[in-house]
């Protein structure tokens, strides 16, 4: 098994962290879909009981990420489609709701931390570090979303979001889509910056379609990891 081991935060149960160990190594496409998963062997890894290990399992599978079958065993859930289209529909909803608040008033800290955001994006692009691209990519939604004091429903999305994201993670941990979703983002910035709420209606439609446009040739290319 092919995993990155994270550390344990000290303040997090043994059940947070066994959780938070398996949904990043999903995620990030480190525990592949379709993949047999084992309580013994994961809770051998981490050193712990396997008591944390079956509550991560049962909470993941409610998170649509792990299926539990009786009798035949855990695995990574297979990316479904409908689940990415239902997720999307969400975000588009909503983030264009988000966006058009922002072109109208957004505080002045969090514009910073969006130039900064997108600085650090610039210079992963160039390093071509994909993945932490994209986790830059998602902490830029974040900011936007709590300057205009919407954290929780961000927090919501999160939890719907799973097989979109890793549709996502598929797509740029290739370096296929940074460039192109770069060009998107500050023109996600230059909109707020400038309260242009047209640009802002315009670039949010077409980045968070983009899925829509890409989702053929990633099943073409890891069919393997899509549920048919």
């Amino acid at each position: 098994m092919e995993v990155s081991i994270i550390e344990k935060n000290p303040r997090e149960s043994t059940r947070e962290y066994v959780y938070r160990f398996l949904k990043f190594n999903i995620m990030e496409l480190k525990l592949i879909p379709g993949s047999a998963l084992s309580e013994k062997d994961i809770a051998q890894l981490l050193n712990v009981s396997r008591t944390p290990v079956r509550e991560a399992f049962i909470q993941l599978s409610q998170e649509y990420l792990l299926d539990i079958l009786p009798q035949k065993g855990t695995y990574v859930s297979l990316i479904d489609i409908e689940n990415v289209e239902e997720s999307k529909f969400l975000r588009e909803t909503i983030e264009k709701a988000v966006m058009a608040m922002a072109c109208v008033d957004f505080p002045s800290d969090k514009l910073f931390e969006l130039q900064s955001n997108i600085a650090l994006q610039e210079l992963c692009f160039k390093e071509k570090n994909y993945l932490r691209f994209y986790e830059l990519d998602e902490e830029m939604h974040k900011i936007i979303f709590v300057g205009c004091k919407k954290a929780r429903i961000w927090s919501m999305i999160q939890q719907m979001n799973t097989h979109y994201n890793r549709v996502r993670i598929l797509n740029i941990a290739g370096g296929y889509d940074a460039l192109p979703v770069l060009k998107q983002h500050k023109e996600i910035l230059l909109a707020i910056k400038e309260k242009d709420g047209e640009l802002g209606m315009k670039t949010i439609d077409l980045h968070l379609n983009k899925v829509k446009f890409d989702i053929e040739d990633l099943r073409r290319d890891y069919k393997d990891y899509f549920k048919q």
